[in-house]
């Protein structure tokens, strides 16, 4: 199998290790003009900090990567973006934007959704391997049919099987990679609000699933079943709509048929006659 091991902000990692409990993390880049396309998703992503620190000290599932607006990304993740407050949030992305000559209010980042995150204890850091060349800036890829790969993936594996990600989840999301990183360590499918959002923007190509908008804070990810009624955080249960629409949706006053037309209800329009 395949791994990526990537290099975060000690910042970063700092600010999220120290909370005891989250489900997912915006591994994000400073730039929206690169891409990411090393590994697949539900593939894991470990986090190596900057030198001199040669460690590998955690990780993640890989979910999805996408270009968004600093400020969708900051409404999307919000503290887990690594940062306490969107000022700070916003302070990192400029410090390394600090070079760009032309200052833009809302500038795309890339955003490297990972969900089920762990974080090593310093005593249970792992070294990287010696093939590691101090020039790698953003990671690099390991697999586990190569020696060296299959050496890191051992510690690592080590390391995390007292850590089990498996948690309770909705009666019908209930896929499970079967025993594929190791025994006992199983791992669910199983998409946080964040990610559940950026997958459903992905999906739709940023455009609003009715009117084909594509002005992203207008946009909203609405659960076909509603989340309130176990509505799963799962693509096949999203739709991309503009946010009046989502609106009008949640309430009843329209859907949308089984084969994709937009229906109104007929009441729910009597009824806004009636208002107006």
């Amino acid at each position: 199998m395949k791994f990526w091991v990537g290099v975060p902000d000690k910042s970063w990692f700092d600010f999220l290790a120290s909370r005891l409990s989250i489900d997912e993390v915006n591994f994000w880049q400073p730039s929206g003009d690169t891409s990411f396309k090393a590994i697949q998703p539900w593939e894991f992503f470990l986090f190596k900090l900057h030198s001199p620190l040669n460690f590998i000290v955690g990780g993640g599932l890989f979910v999805k990567y996408s270009q968004l607006p600093l400020s969708i990304a900051w409404d999307t993740f919000q503290e887990k973006n690594g940062a306490g407050d969107f000022q700070s949030f916003r302070e990192r992305i400029m410090h390394y934007q600090q070079n760009n000559r032309h200052f833009i209010p809302d500038p795309f980042i890339g955003c490297i959704v990972l969900t089920n995150p762990f974080f090593f204890h310093e005593k249970d850091w792992i070294p990287v391997p010696e093939n590691w060349s101090s020039n790698i800036v953003r990671g690099k890829t390991y697999d586990t049919a190569d020696p060296v790969g299959s050496s890191l993936w051992e510690k690592v594996d080590e390391r995390i099987k007292g850590i089990n990600p498996v948690q309770e989840s909705r009666t019908d999301n209930h896929d499970i990679v079967e025993a594929r990183y190791g025994g006992e360590y199983l791992v669910r499918q199983r998409l946080g609000q964040g990610g559940f959002r950026v997958v459903v923007i992905e999906a739709y190509n940023k455009k609003c699933a009715i009117t084909g908008e594509r002005t992203l804070p207008v946009l909203e990810s609405a659960h076909i079943k509603p989340y309130a009624k176990s509505g799963p955080h799962n693509i096949k249960n999203g739709l991309l709509l503009r946010s009046d629409l989502h609106k009008l949706f949640d309430l009843g006053y329209m859907t949308i048929t089984t084969d994709f037309h937009v229906e109104v209800s007929k009441l729910k329009k009597r009824r806004i006659s009636e208002w107006t």
